[in-house]
């Protein structure tokens, strides 16, 4: 099989010839820039020194290049939009150094200038006229979002003013996705996996939307999540809308790059901590599920593309809801969360779920263990998670900073040697 007839198969639930891998195929299947500058020094892809791109800001991701796509052998490969979580393209590198001495390459609209006190501030669409929207504390490898909640009037409060971000696909947009859809299926036979935006109700992360100049309505975090109780009326509206300007957008989305890509991410909201999820099931029932079912049933509908939810947490007790909902994708699977068993979690769910992740644990073991106690989880994630399909391989969410080298590269060694 090719690297597409291998993600497909497992997506269809038919066993590949092997287990298909991927990094930095979604926004959160990557690899903070400072641990792929290290694996790829590892590997000796790079001379000493030099820079790794960072291809979003916020998250501080590295760029997973061709060639470092080719020495893992890597079967997916991301679609993204043109603009940073901030706003400003992807374009004019410049040289930047992180922290800890990493040698990076950051778009022309990454502010570089620290602040009296050493932590570097991030503006909307590179703006400096107006507020901040993130912050890296000194010595940090993260952008923080900043909170820049207006005093709410529940009187004047309208769901326009959480939707502002949320409209027509712009041409420009449709003609960049055709024409990185064409190149990307031309220049290998990589599954693509599209993240167009847009149907992810109440993603957290999006919320405080660092890439607005003057956000209005609910944008803080805190608040937003009460008001999915307190609120349930405002933020249903929100939804029901959103999901009206999603399904339109889809549709000329669909028109623009076709059968290209295998699969979408349709959504990034967490809905679970490490103990169980922080909504209960008649919650999710009541104010996701109808939006997310609309979304999937137009997707498998119109379209072949598989739809992958991402939630991180314990989930086990919304999944017979997600998969009501229609999503054919689960990640990043965190298996250390309560309730989270691989056994269990493919037993019950492998036959309607392809999970998406789970190779091995991003919080404990991929940073903090030996290289053995790395091989020998991914070992028992593979045998576990690989029967029958069902099955692509990365880490639980983005591999972090600060994770060794050599723990790294005992990492796709063994992939390589189990998959």
């Amino acid at each position: 099989m090719n690297s597409r007839q291998r993600v497909e198969a497992a997506l269809s639930h038919r066993q590949p010839d092997r287990v298909p891998l991927d990094l930095g195929g979604t926004p959160v299947s990557g690899m903070h820039v400072t641990s792929v500058y290290k694996l790829r020094q590892a590997l000796k892809l790079d001379p000493p020194g030099t820079p790794v791109k960072v291809t979003e800001p916020y998250q501080m991701l590295g760029e997973i290049a061709p060639d470092l796509q080719d020495a893992l052998e890597l079967d997916v490969v991301g679609l993204g939009g043109r603009k940073t979580m901030f706003g400003f393209e992807n374009s004019g590198w410049k040289p930047w150094t992180i922290f800890d001495g990493t040698p990076v390459l950051v778009p022309a609209g990454f502010n570089t200038d620290p602040e009296p006190n050493g932590d570097i501030l991030m503006y909307p669409e590179g703006d400096r006229s107006v507020p901040a929207s993130g912050r890296m504390p000194r010595g940090g490898y993260y952008f923080d979002s900043i909170r820049r909640q207006e005093p709410i009037d529940d009187e004047q409060l309208k769901p326009a003013d959480n939707l502002e971000e949320f409209g027509p696909i712009a041409d420009a947009d449709l003609q960049y996705f055709a024409a990185a859809a064409d190149r990307l299926r031309k220049a290998s036979d990589r599954a693509i996996v599209a993240n167009f935006g847009g149907t992810a109700f109440g993603d957290i992360a999006l919320v405080p939307a660092p890439w607005m100049k003057h956000p209005k309505g609910i944008r803080d975090v805190a608040e937003w999540y009460m008001s999915t109780v307190s609120r349930f009326d405002f933020v249903y509206e929100v939804f029901r809308r959103q999901c009206e300007i999603g399904l339109a957008n889809l549709s000329k989305l669909y028109d623009a790059v076709g059968d290209r890509i295998s699969a979408i991410f349709v959504t990034g909201t967490d809905f679970g901590t490490q103990s169980g999820p922080f909504i209960s099931p008649n919650n999710y029932r009541k104010l996701f599920l109808p939006f997310h079912r609309k979304v999937n049933d137009w997707i498998h509908e119109h379209t072949p593309w598989k739809t992958f939810i991402h939630s991180c947490g314990s989930v086990v007790l919304l999944l017979p809801d997600i998969i009501e909902a229609g999503f054919d994708i689960l990640n990043p699977v965190q298996c250390s969360a309560v309730g989270m068993d691989p056994k269990t979690l493919k037993e019950k769910f492998g036959g309607r779920l392809t999970f998406w992740g789970g190779g091995v644990d991003t919080q404990k073991t991929l940073p903090f263990g030996t290289p053995e106690e790395i091989r020998k989880e991914v070992r028992e994630r593979i045998a576990i998670f690989g029967s029958g399909g069902g099955f692509v391989f990365n880490s639980v969410h983005n591999i972090q900073a600060n994770t060794p080298a050599e723990n790294l590269v005992a990492l796709y060694e063994a992939f390589r040697e189990e998959r």
